[in-house]
């Protein structure tokens, strides 16, 4: 499996696209994703997303993360059902027949909605930033971020956040496997997952500990404190960038105009 949010060499349609346009499809999604409160059109836009993948070739790397996705969306389902019921009742996850604590959890129709709009909304939200993250080089993103004039400590350390996620996956994995080559043996099934946990926390704790000292000592070598920083190359907006802009324009425009002339419509 791929690390999370790492990015991917390939030379796809999102890889050419200037950090700006990959920027405001983020936003454009997300305040869309935010606003939308129908299940067939969070679904069309889950649908979108992974056909946008297809084109630009990355869509091996966001059915790779689907199974966390889809396993994050059900916990959102279940804590939903558990802590917001409303409407129709369609059942007991504790049957009414068990004494005391009878029929104290119902299953509602309203509780299912409203879980599966929260899942959906998810889906949309790491699929979009998925994207981004996995086609865009962290230096440009650094170079975006810095014409947005943000300050730079913060760009460092959203920059350093990001990779170390997938650092930390690989050296999880390396961690498992090596106490597996020693014969360590935590079961089978859920107990032995759990199991797991605390012989890959401690010593990945310890690793990303002094990661982060030799990150530090690297960066004061390299003079991150001079306030002098030069860029090897600056990315242009191309043809792509204008008709993905001019695309997103047309569906913002268009769901605004939904939105405002047909009320009744549930988006």
């Amino acid at each position: 499996m791929s690390e999370i949010l790492q990015y991917v060499h390939k030379d796809g349609f999102f890889h050419r696209l200037h950090p700006f346009t990959k920027i405001l499809f983020i936003i454009i999604v997300s305040v869309i994703c935010v606003l939308a409160t129908g299940i067939p059109f969070l679904i069309v836009m889950v649908a979108a997303l992974l056909a946008v993948a297809y084109i630009s070739h990355l869509h091996r790397e966001m059915i790779q993360q689907l199974r966390l996705v889809l396993l994050m969306s059900v916990v959102f389902i279940i804590i939903t059902v558990l802590t917001m019921p409303n409407g129709t009742t369609l059942g007991y996850l504790i049957p009414q027949g068990v004494p005391l604590i009878g029929g104290a959890v119902p299953v509602t129709v309203g509780g299912i909605g409203i879980g599966l709009i929260l899942a959906l909304r998810f889906m949309v939200l790491i699929f979009a930033f998925q994207l981004f993250l996995i086609s865009t080089q962290p230096r440009d993103l650094v170079h975006a971020m810095e014409k947005l004039h943000m300050p730079v400590d913060y760009i460092l350390m959203f920059v350093i956040a990001l990779r170390f996620i997938p650092t930390l996956q690989i050296e999880g994995k390396r961690i498992h496997e090596a106490q597996l080559a020693r014969g360590y043996n935590p079961g089978t099934g859920m107990l032995g997952k759990i199991r797991s946990v605390a012989p890959i926390v401690v010593p990945l704790v310890s690793n990303a500990l002094l990661r982060s000292t030799v990150l530090g000592l690297t960066i004061d070598m390299r003079g991150y404190r001079t306030g002098t920083r030069t860029h090897v190359r600056e990315r242009r907006f191309g043809n792509g960038d204008y008709a993905m802009m001019s695309g997103l324009a047309v569906v913002a425009a268009g769901f605004v105009v939904l939105v405002i002339f047909a009320p009744g419509l549930t988006f």
